[in-house]
């Protein structure tokens, strides 16, 4: 049997029906300079050689669909396929809203130049929202650029679009990212080379205790097997520990001899000669890895100290040159990217998530998190017990509430990211006594020793305190004016 449409009052479902999508159609239709513009939303999966896209309008109604080269003639083409629909006008192109799952390469720097408004998806929230769409698991990309496009036509309010961070910053976290994977990559390999030398050669774990050290890896260069080991002479040892700036060299080169020419649990000889080939190869790959991470060290300083937030975040407890440009490079140097402490602390992951559902609540740590920043952090968190008495005391506050070294620590790099973005947002250096006053007071309260020390801070504080001078534990006392920087 057909279907057929009944009438409602005179008018038929099927005219009203149309009449609803055309509505829908011009919901998100703007005027701009007395003509109309539309809405489009694009969504592009992206792979290695080419770019699946499709236009949407604000009805959810595709209005283009393509598979384009990588490259300027792919990008030529979809500036194309926007401006068949969108006009010529180069404002127009803010009303355009492109959903991808990546931020970085020259594809999305050349959405961005567009005046596009780019939205970096996670590839965890495209997997949650194509579930959505469909329970049958199928996939392919042209239906990946379908569910984008819908993805930021319909929740663009609730994704952060592409942080406008400068040329700058940009440079200082390439250098970064690439010093810091070499220093991953060099730990790898001094764990293979510890491993390989417990495996046939012990003594040259006992004899030297820093593997990737220059002496170390010079003079396994020369003795990679126990045999060649124990024919080092004093002076040959003592050599390579004047290279590499040892004190108490006649010292430390009898004690390595000694352990080396002990007796040790050995392997035949067929074996040791194939470990040590091995060992040669890892010994030339660390010399190497150690080169090049001080060659990128310098230019991570050079990089971080052209930029104009450089003085305030050196002004930090813990954050000298190198961590400091690893702080800036992962959060970006775009001071309206985070609206609030809140937002760094939580995209630092440094603050704790809360799960509640009827009577049930825990607090735990985040465990989704940027590695590199998180790193950064906590050894900002660990060098800043000694640089700051504040920091020192809020450590120890939260150790004597029963937090272990970890979660104390971790809540310490959360406090100390506050103040960061307290800093960075009135371009204000960092103050020991504005910041950490209260905790201040309170260690002064336990530790005479420490009422001390803030009291010699307080005494050469830039500000003027309210009220009375402060006193010793015990008197009454006015807190200082908390400043800007107290995050």
């Amino acid at each position: 049997m057909g279907c057929r449409a009944r009438p409602v009052c005179g008018v038929s479902t099927v005219f009203i029906s149309s009449l609803m999508v055309l509505l829908l159609a011009t919901e998100h239709v703007w005027c701009i300079g007395g003509r109309e513009t539309w809405l489009l939303f694009v969504g592009d999966d992206w792979a290695e050689d080419h770019h699946d896209v499709e236009v949407m309008d604000a009805a959810g109604r595709r209005l283009a669909k393509a598979r384009l080269p990588e490259g300027v003639a792919g990008i030529a083409r979809l500036h194309a396929m926007i401006g068949q629909w969108l006009g010529d006008d180069a404002d127009d192109a803010a009303q355009v809203k492109v959903g991808i799952e990546t931020d970085r390469g020259p594809w999305v720097q050349a959405l961005v130049t567009a005046g596009y408004t780019v939205y970096p998806v996670n590839p965890l929230q495209a997997a949650r929202y194509r579930e959505r769409l469909a329970v049958s698991g199928a996939k392919s990309d042209a239906a990946d650029a379908h569910m984008l496009a819908d993805m930021v036509r319909t929740d663009s309010h609730q994704l952060r679009p592409i942080a406008g961070d400068s040329v700058q910053a940009e440079a200082v976290k390439v250098v970064t990212r690439i010093h810091k994977t070499l220093i991953w990559e060099r730990t790898r390999a001094v764990q293979r080379l510890r491993h390989a030398l417990r495996e046939y050669f012990p003594a040259a774990l006992a004899a030297f205790a820093d593997l990737d050290a220059g002496d170390t890896l010079e003079l396994l260069a020369k003795a990679p097997d126990p045999g060649a080991a124990a024919r080092l002479s004093i002076g040959q040892i003592s050599a390579a520990l004047n290279r590499a700036r040892r004190r108490d060299i006649a010292a430390k080169a009898a004690a390595i001899q000694a352990v080396l020419r002990a007796e040790h649990l050995g392997r035949p000889a067929v074996v040791t000669a194939a470990y040590a080939v091995s060992i040669q190869a890892l010994v030339a790959l660390l010399v190497t890895l150690n080169e090049q991470v001080n060659t990128l060290q310098g230019q991570v300083e050079a990089h971080f100290g052209r930029h104009p937030d450089a003085e305030i975040i050196m002004s930090q407890p813990g954050l000298g040159a190198i961590l400091g440009a690893r702080v800036l490079a992962e959060f970006g140097d775009d001071h309206d990217r985070y609206v609030s402490a809140k937002a760094r602390k939580n995209y630092a992951a440094t603050s704790p998530i809360t799960r509640a559902s009827g009577k049930k609540k825990a607090v735990a740590a985040r465990f989704v998190h940027n590695d590199r920043l998180v790193d950064a952090l906590m050894a900002q968190a660990f060098t800043s017990l000694r640089a700051s008495p504040g920091a020192r005391a809020y450590y120890d506050r939260q150790r004597a509430r029963g937090s272990r070294y970890n979660a104390a620590l971790r809540q310490l790099a959360n406090r100390l990211v506050g103040i960061l973005h307290g800093c960075l947002k009135t371009g204000t250096p960092y103050d020991e006594a504005t910041a950490w006053s209260h905790h201040l007071i309170e260690a002064a309260a336990r530790h005479s020793s420490s009422w001390d020390v803030f009291r010699a801070i307080a005494s050469s504080a830039p500000y003027e305190t309210t009220g009375p001078r402060l006193g010793p534990p015990g008197t009454r006392r006015q807190h200082p004016r908390r400043g800007p920087c107290c995050g």
